[in-house]
């Protein structure tokens, strides 16, 4: 059985045998929308299950051999197709490059992998997207507030210090994209840090003792972010705190994001890549 809403996309969420992806998939069918009864998979995926099931709907997972031939039988039954990617980094930009041949409008909420070889392809290639490393609504409009505050008052905070500590489960083996984007709002503000400076928190005890993650929520998904801005005298302390747990809000925002991207392409806009900012900007909000 297929849920399929009067008007609105056909929604393909590939690899939905991730934690991820399946959260996506079910808030597809919560939203009332058509969601394609087939996922794109890594080989061994779609080895090891041969379908899966969302919501009461049997999900075909297809192998990467199968994919072209399966994407020509999808695209003549769901004609107004947009694709969601919750891969893998070492993944995403083959899986990029595969949507922009196809001209396959898609949004990418996977992180990692080479982020400047993905704009530039999906630029060159003309592709409708949207491609962003946090699909969660509210946390991007805190991101856009860091990014507001830094353009209007550059160097702000010259002299302070920055920490960073950001908690996922321990199958997050990337630095979060959100963080990396928030320190480099911080820099413009006068706040020196490095990538690479950015903590991992990943150990369960720490996770919960340090950070504040619920028990509960330590495997089964969280995102907890601290920004600690420490005056040179150590006189002054700012931080700025946002805390997740589970994955309803990253899988909801990515519906938001299909439906803002339909549009897009049904008017034929002139712009064709996007992010989430944009998404909330043109108030494309349930």
């Amino acid at each position: 059985m297929v849920v399929r809403a009067a008007a609105g996309p056909a929604i393909m969420v590939n690899s939905c045998t991730g934690k991820m992806g399946h959260s996506t998939a079910e808030a597809v069918v919560r939203a009332g929308l058509t969601l394609v009864p087939y996922s794109l998979t890594g080989q061994s995926e779609a080895v090891a299950v041969g379908n899966v099931g969302i919501s009461g709907i049997p999900v075909e997972l297809v192998g990467p051999t199968e994919r072209q031939a399966a994407l020509e039988r999808i695209r003549s039954k769901y004609p107004d197709l947009i694709v969601v990617d919750y891969t893998l980094p070492s993944v995403l930009n083959e899986n990029a490059e595969f949507y922009c041949a196809n001209q396959l409008p898609f949004v990418m909420g996977t992180t990692g992998g080479d982020r400047e070889r993905l704009l530039a392809d999906v630029a060159a290639s003309g592709c409708y997207a949207v491609i962003a490393p946090n699909m969660g609504k509210q946390i991007v409009a805190f991101q856009t507030m860091m990014e507001m505050m830094a353009d209007r008052f550059p160097g702000c905070f010259s002299g302070y210090s920055l920490a960073v500590a950001e908690s996922h489960q321990r199958t997050k083996v990337d630095t979060s994209g959100t963080a990396k984007a928030v320190v480099k709002s911080f820099n413009k503000m006068g706040l020196p840090l490095e990538e690479e400076q950015i903590e991992k928190v990943r150990k369960p005890e720490e996770q919960i003792g340090r950070m504040g993650v619920p028990e509960q929520h330590v495997d089964s998904g969280h995102a907890f972010h601290t920004y600690t801005l420490t005056s040179a005298d150590g006189s002054v302390v700012l931080e700025f705190k946002h805390n997740v747990c589970g994955r309803d809000v990253y899988a909801e925002g990515t519906v938001d994001a299909c439906l803002f991207l339909h549009r897009q392409v049904q008017a034929g806009a002139e712009q064709k890549l996007y992010n989430m900012i944009d998404v909330l900007s043109a108030g494309a909000m349930r």
